[in-house]
Order: C-alpha cells, then sequence, then structure tokens
C-alpha cells in the first residue's frame, strides 16, 4: 500500500495533494482510483483513494495505527558532514526517533546558522518525511533548530524522569556499557542521547554534558562513526522489552 504524508488536519472528504504529494504521485504512477494510505504525521492514518486529475485524494476512514517505539528516544548529535546528515536522519525516523536535534560542536565539521541552518532543517524535515512514508510511521520525528552543543546544554532543564546518555566518551570515563546502563531503565522511560561529531566532543563539551546529567555509555570495543553511533543506540533500545 502506497503512504502520502499531508499537512494537518485531515478530515473526511477530498483533500488537495501539495505540490510534493503530486510529485509523489507521479513517480509512483499511480492512476485515478488507487488505494493508498494518508497520515499527517500526528498520530493514525486514513485510507484513501486517489481521485480524477491526480491533484486530490478522498479520505474514507480514520485507522488509530501506530507503529511508534515503547519509549521516546530523543537524539541529539554532533551534526556530521557532507550526506552523513541527510542518512542520519532518514535512518533514524525509520527507527523511531522522537525527535532529532542538530548541534554544532567545536570539532564538528558542519557549521550551519541563520537562513542556511533554516534551510538544512526544512530539508531534513523532508527527508522524515519521506522515511515515514516509506516505513509506515504516522508520526513525524521533531526536527528541531540547529543550536550550538554548548547553548543548547546549557538551555537543557533538570532531568526529570527521563535517562540521559552520552556516546562516544573518552575510553578513561569509565562508561558503563549498554547492558549495563539499559538494565536501570524503567519501563517506558524517555531517552535522551547525546554523541559527538566526527571528531568527538572536546572536553569542555563533556563537561557540560556530565553536569546537565549525561551518563556516560559505551556501545562496545570498536570505533563507531558519528552517523553511526545514535543509530546503533536507537536499534537496542527499540529491541529492549517494554
Amino acid at each position: 500500500m502506497h503512504r502520502l504524508y499531508l499537512p494537518p488536519p485531515l478530515t473526511a472528504g477530498r483533500v488537495e495533494l501539495t505540490p510534493q504529494a503530486q510529485r509523489h504521485v507521479r513517480a509512483l504512477r499511480l492512476r485515478a482510483g488507487d488505494s493508498l494510505q494518508v497520515f499527517d504525521g500526528s498520530g493514525g492514518q486514513w485510507s484513501a483513494r486517489l481521485c480524477d486529475g491526480a491533484q486530490q485524494v478522498e479520505l474514507l476512514g480514520f485507522e488509530p495505527v501506530e507503529r511508534e517505539l515503547e519509549r521516546a528516544v530523543e537524539l541529539a548529535v554532533g551534526m556530521p558532514a557532507n550526506e552523513r546528515m541527510d542518512w542520519l536522519v532518514e535512518k533514524a525516523g525509520e527507527l523511531g526517533a522522537a525527535g532529532i536535534s542538530p548541534l554544532v560542536s567545536a570539532r564538528g565539521v558542519l557549521r550551519l546558522q541563520g537562513e542556511r541552518a533554516e534551510r538544512r532543517c526544512a530539508h531534513w524535515r523532508g527527508v522524515a518525511i519521506a522515511a515515514c512514508e516509506q516505513c509506515g510511521r504516522n508520526r513525524l520525528p521533531e526536527i528541531r533548530p540547529v543550536r550550538s552543543l554548548k547553548a543548547w546544554l546549557q538551555a537543557l532543564p533538570p532531568a526529570a524522569g527521563d535517562a540521559r546518555c552520552l556516546l562516544a566518551v573518552p575510553a578513561h570515563m569509565g562508561a558503563r556499557t549498554f547492558a549495563q546502563w539499559a538494565r536501570a531503565l524503567a519501563p517506558r522511560q524517555p531517552v535522551l542521547a547525546l554523541s559527538g561529531p566526527e571528531g568527538g566532543l572536546d572536553d569542555e563539551e563533556v563537561a557540560l554534558a556530565l553536569h546537565a546529567g549525561f551518563e556516560p555509555v559505551s556501545l562496545g570495543p570498536r570505533i563507531l562513526r558519528a552517523e553511526t553511533a545514535p543509530l546503533a543506540l536507537l536499534a537496542a533500545l527499540a529491541a529492549l522489552p517494554a
């Protein structure tokens, strides 16, 4: 079943397709009368039928289908360069991340600000939408504005029920293994995970993270790329019992 995202709110009846949705319909070679699913990112999905002209869909019935993780997982990432951030957003969307905070860090290569940062966030939202269309999610991960890692850490409220973990930390910090850390998680306890860019976090950033309640966690003896570590954590959390 093909799936389309349309902006909220959706109600039964005929709905105009956005230009992006129309391009998607053409790419899929759908025709009038074809069945599909439509979602608006706020939960649940609609059974629908493509109308004549392929510029509208008729929403036939709402289905309260959810395919989210049992716990909300937020990723805060020192942005990797080039297409790697696109790849990270796409795969995090497929794996069920609730939100992604792109961060500019001291050793990071990708340094976005102003209008350029806004354009990239809009692009990443499009990547997240496409990932949800493909994988069956009916809720969109929130792509938060680009911020400096230090400003983001300083603005975080005190931990209130969430579990905070810091990935890719220096070996001498004595990080717990993922299995050790995960055993202490409460059922459905939200997780906020922070990981660094290609060059890792500097000492000041690590100190700020520890002060903000992040606990060093190791994903194993191998050094994972900046875009791999948060996804490995997300996949491991998705495999845990609720």
